[in-house]
């Protein structure tokens, strides 16, 4: 049973050991989002934790720092290279109905990624204008429940320099198999580094 999904950002520099104070000052609403999403899931208690990431290393760390502290639940990871993000909606499907569908457990989702990294001049991949579009389109399409737009937000914006779009479409495409209506609350967003962070909660219904 699907009970917590959520979007988290995994920069480093929200770690205590790695961003300084100051650093980390400037993502607090990150920061406390993903502490708050973090007391939620604890009263959940689920018996499994999946993480679906672009990353092999900080993608897994850094939401289960703050999502994932003091639980004992078992952790599975999925990451893929196939392309495009239609292609990982269709593996979350594929993933639900193979490994998820008859678990009797409560199932924890958390799509790890961030969304543009060109929203400076002076930020990781520099300014686009296809940075700021593509993370206003996303969070757009989250609200309005617009799958169809999100699968294809990397062709019309192929210049976002994006990380979490395939990961956040394989977490729908669970979600979508498993025939759950959901609602998505923006807990934070913010991109004082030149990269935008999504905390988004999903309400399953």
């Amino acid at each position: 049973m699907i009970s917590f999904a959520c979007i988290s950002p995994h920069p480093p520099i929200i770690l205590p050991g790695v961003g300084s104070d100051i650093e980390r000052g400037q993502v607090k609403n990150t920061i406390n989002a993903l502490r708050r999403l973090g007391k939620e899931l604890k009263e959940i208690d689920p018996g499994l934790i999946v993480i679906s990431s672009p990353h092999p290393d900080w993608g897994f760390d850094v939401p289960l720092y703050f999502l994932g502290k003091g639980l004992h639940s078992r952790v599975e990871t999925f990451m893929t290279k196939i392309d495009p993000a239609a292609n990982h909606f269709t593996a979350g499907k594929d993933y639900y109905a193979n490994e998820l569908a008859k678990s009797k457990e409560k199932i924890a989702l958390i799509a790890s990624g961030d969304l543009s990294h060109r929203l400076k001049t002076d930020g990781p991949y520099g300014l686009h204008p296809d940075g700021a579009k593509f993370d206003t389109a996303l969070i757009n399409g989250l609200k309005e429940k617009n799958i169809t737009a999100i699968l294809d937000l990397d062709t019309k914006y192929p210049e976002a320099g994006e990380c979490g779009l395939r990961s956040f479409c394989f977490m729908l495409g669970i979600i979508e198999a498993a025939t759950i209506d959901w609602k998505v609350d923006i807990l934070s967003y913010e991109a004082p580094f030149g990269v935008g962070y999504l905390v988004a909660k999903f309400n399953l219904c």
